[in-house]
């Protein structure tokens, strides 16, 4: 698979998984796909983010990382769990080409509060927590 691009078959064998869990993946929206024509192709860089791996292209073409800690105070569990879903959402929908978004939540319900873990490219943290700012501002 030297490719960039793979298909939902070379997918399914690298993750040791049945092609149609791939494609329910990518139907969920859990595993951003192309689609071309009737079938879906995969940017191999979104692949190994997927399956957790680090890949030495993606470690050099990154370059500059940068990694930021937002605690956000006074959160209910249902809004902790609606952010944590819109923020995976838009680490996933970024652009294919880009290096993987990495990030993490965690929500102390004692505490009601959450923590939110980014670690990218400086440009795509900034959009992040732009786009974070934007959701936060209207919920309130």
């Amino acid at each position: 698979m030297s490719a960039s691009l793979v298909t939902v078959e070379q997918a399914a064998e690298h993750l040791n998984l049945h092609p149609k869990t791939v494609l329910r993946y990518i139907r969920d929206g859990r595993l951003p796909a192309t689609r071309v024509g009737k079938s879906y192709r995969i940017a191999r860089t979104r692949l190994d983010a997927f399956a957790g791996v680090a890949s030495d292209q993606s470690e050099t073409a990154a370059g500059v990382r940068a990694t930021c800690i937002v605690d956000i105070p006074d959160v209910s569990v249902d809004a902790a769990e609606r952010l944590a879903t819109f923020l995976q959402s838009a680490a996933i929908a970024g652009p294919a080409d880009t290096p993987a978004l990495h990030l993490q939540t965690a929500f102390d319900p004692l505490a009601k509060s959450m923590k939110v873990v980014v670690i990218a490219s400086p440009s795509n943290v900034a959009k992040l927590l732009e786009m974070l700012q934007v959701h936060m501002s209207n919920r309130l």
